[in-house]
């Protein structure tokens, strides 16, 4: 595996990271605001970001044939995958949320192949049930706690589901779009549709988040920076540098790391049920269950990697 290979692998692996946080974050933050609120404003804030430094970049106009397309993942990939998720784990559970998530990697890899005409090969077939094998193990879902069936959860079950399916498009639709922009382009000309849908109805439906801006609580303000700088500003960034050299189906595998990393921020806070089970500090049998979900993310990105160089891949 070539240096820059590895390098790429680093840089979702960052962004994983990243995204693990924004559960977190959004729950922080919705304590002082609604949903669409939530949402709305630390993508205005990260458009800000993007604005002067995309105005530097040569050929920044937008062909007339691609403004409907920035539109589009826009609408059906950012608004649909942020505005749900953030909805949707209000009204669902957890767990419920934490399995569909699962399916974000094989979502892409499908709109991969229909939108992309990306393969799907042997080798990434055993790699995406390796992913899902070590993602199980160490995803810490409480499977008591799943509940499909009921009609109480079902609009959040669908909602997340919905989102899922959002990202993936983005993902694989803006591998499109990158052949003629900059990864800053397609990022904040996305975003300037996602503001322009998101603020009549913000406005509408929750006025008073407006006027609260002043009240807010210190952790909700750094709630908002860190969705804003981090979450949709650098490591979109990032992602999309990154998605000009990897197909979208070989990117998609890092999305499985997002339950790990998810469960060690679960762990820094000691606040819920999958903190409880992995207290890195606690007891023994916590500490080793903690290590066998450590050693099973090891052992499938080992052997993706593995597998992957043997054939040249």
């Amino acid at each position: 595996m070539s240096r820059q290979r590895l390098y790429d692998w680093f840089l979702l692996l960052v962004c994983n990271l990243i995204w693990a946080s924004q559960f977190v974050m959004v729950k922080l933050v919705q304590e002082q605001m609604g949903p669409l609120f939530a949402v709305f404003f630390p993508m205005a804030i990260a458009t800000l970001l993007l604005i002067p430094i995309v105005r530097r970049e040569r050929n920044a106009t937008v062909r007339r044939q691609d403004i409907g397309r920035f539109v589009l993942i826009g609408v059906a990939g950012q608004v649909m995958a942020q505005l749900f998720i953030t909805w949707g784990t209000r009204i669902s559970l957890a767990s419920n949320a934490a399995l569909l998530s699962l399916a974000l990697p094989v979502s892409t890899a499908v709109m991969a192949y229909f939108l992309l005409g990306e393969r799907m090969t042997s080798v990434r077939w055993v790699s995406f049930a390796c992913a899902i094998g070590g993602v199980l193990a160490c995803s810490g879902v409480d499977w008591s706690a799943l509940n499909f069936s009921s009609a109480r959860y079902l609009g959040g079950n669908l909602m997340i589901l919905a989102s899922v399916c959002g990202s993936a498009f983005y993902n694989a639709y803006s591998k499109k779009l990158l052949d003629r922009y900059s990864p800053l382009q397609v990022l904040a000309y996305s975003y300037y549709a996602v503001i322009a849908f998101l603020l009549p109805i913000t406005v509408y439906a929750e006025p008073e988040s407006f006027g609260n801006l002043l009240h807010f609580s210190v952790t909700v303000w750094v709630g908002l920076v860190v969705l804003a700088f981090f979450q949709y500003f650098l490591s979109m960034v990032i992602f999309l540098n990154v998605l000009t050299r990897l197909d979208a189906t070989q990117a998609a595998v890092s999305n499985y790391l997002i339950p790990f990393f998810g469960l060690l921020l679960a762990a820094l806070r000691r606040d819920s049920a999958a903190a409880r089970q992995v207290r890195v500090f606690g007891d023994q049998p916590s500490r080793r269950r903690f290590g066998g979900r450590t050693h099973s993310v090891y052992w499938t990105s080992s052997l993706t990697v593995r597998v992957r160089s043997w054939l040249r891949l």
